[in-house]
């Protein structure tokens, strides 16, 4: 009877030790070098993209390509029938040789009018006449050599290029298709350069006093795939618009990526991170310790005596899961992380197992900490 007694008079005072204490798991507010980052959903387009269109109407006789393969500036694309074209330079080369004939006999006889004007034998109006006549067909020389260069050139456009090096998507004609000239509905290809790349996105024009100071090269981009955490891409800010989207209220900006193992592609959605000026001295705590509520944001504190203060704070931004806090907090103060939900202004807290804020991020800690560290293990009183 009297061990059951002693058994039941500990287990009733037990809850008094405790003295209802709330566990709790805390972090110590820190001040590091933290990076300022813009975040943005950004689209990834081709630094130069060509639509091949051929110039001359005719009909495909030979496709030089496949699909999907990468070409070369100047490459064979396509030829369409020549014959058509090959008769018109003929042509336009006979038209010119006959004109010449005739312009070289008309400066003969402008020649011998001249002569014979010299020595009265002929009239005025004759010679006029045929330093008229002379003058006329050297310009007609001049328009069939024009004709024979345009038809030149048409016969060489009968053999479609590459405009530009890339990689080449759907195919848009096929052999014996009949295509017209310059017209879009009947594009050949479309060709795209995947080396280096460029990714486009917006921010908004709140931030632009953030971005306004940086060197353009500089400032590093990070992209990574929608919905993946796996390490993504990094360049380099390639261009910065000259004035603000009104509709929106955005500025545009392009990053510029080498890509050589093509991870980014045209018309892809990326998620964007703005890697601009390093803040020294930034008041950090892990994101989870700032709670939101109607009247704002806030943390609670835990004091020496390990009693708790619910403390309105202010957050300037987020940087990975820390939350660097503008105003509300200082270093080396105790704030929980977990267990917010069970306390009250006042309780008393049971530490867990204290954390810094940083810990394992690579951001340096504020002075101080150490005293606030060893405070909020002190012994409950």
């Amino acid at each position: 009877m009297l061990a059951l007694a002693l058994s039941l008079g500990a287990c009733a005072k037990a809850p008094d030790r405790r003295g209802g204490r709330v566990p709790v798991a805390v972090a110590i507010v820190e001040t590091a070098s933290v990076p300022y980052e813009l975040d943005a959903t950004g689209t990834v387009e081709p630094i130069a993209s060509a639509d091949v269109i051929a110039q001359v109407g005719g009909m495909v006789t030979r496709i030089a390509f496949h699909e999907g393969d990468d070409v070369r500036e100047g490459q064979v694309l396509i030829e369409l029938e020549p014959h058509a074209f090959e008769a018109e330079v003929a042509r336009a080369a006979a038209i010119l040789e006959r004109d010449r004939a005739q312009s070289r006999s008309a400066q003969l006889e402008l020649a011998r009018g001249e002569t014979l004007a010299r020595q009265q034998l002929l009239a005025a109006g004759d010679l006029d006449g045929k330093r008229s006549a002379a003058e006329a067909l050297a310009a007609t020389v001049l328009a069939d050599s024009a004709s024979l260069a345009s038809s030149r050139l048409d016969l060489a456009h009968a053999t479609v290029r590459a405009p530009i090096s890339g990689r080449t998507g759907k195919l848009g004609v096929h052999v014996g298709d009949v295509v017209r000239a310059n017209d879009p509905s009947t594009a050949v290809v479309t060709i795209h350069r995947l080396h280096p790349i460029r990714v486009r996105f917006t921010i908004p024009q709140t931030d632009i006093a953030e971005l306004q100071g940086e060197r353009r090269r500089d400032v590093r981009v990070r992209v990574t795939a929608a919905g993946s955490d796996t390490a993504g891409a990094e360049g380099s800010l390639a261009f910065v618009d000259n004035q603000v989207e009104a509709a929106s209220g955005t500025l545009l900006l392009k990053g510029e990526f080498a890509n050589a193992d093509e991870s980014l592609w045209p018309g892809a959605f990326v998620r964007v991170r703005l890697r601009l000026h390093e803040q020294q001295g930034a008041v950090v705590v892990p994101a989870s310790a700032v709670n939101s509520s109607q009247s704002g944001t806030y943390a609670y504190v835990v004091k020496a005596d390990t009693t708790v203060e619910l403390r309105p704070v202010t957050v300037a931004r987020s940087w990975q899961n820390l939350s660097v806090i503008a105003s509300g907090l200082a270093p080396g103060e105790t704030v929980v992380t977990d267990g917010q939900v069970r306390l009250s202004p006042g309780a008393r807290a049971a530490i867990r197992s204290p954390a810094m804020a940083g810990a394992g991020r690579g951001v340096g800690h504020g002075d101080g900490s150490e005293k606030a560290h060893a405070a909020a293990h002190d012994p409950p009183r």
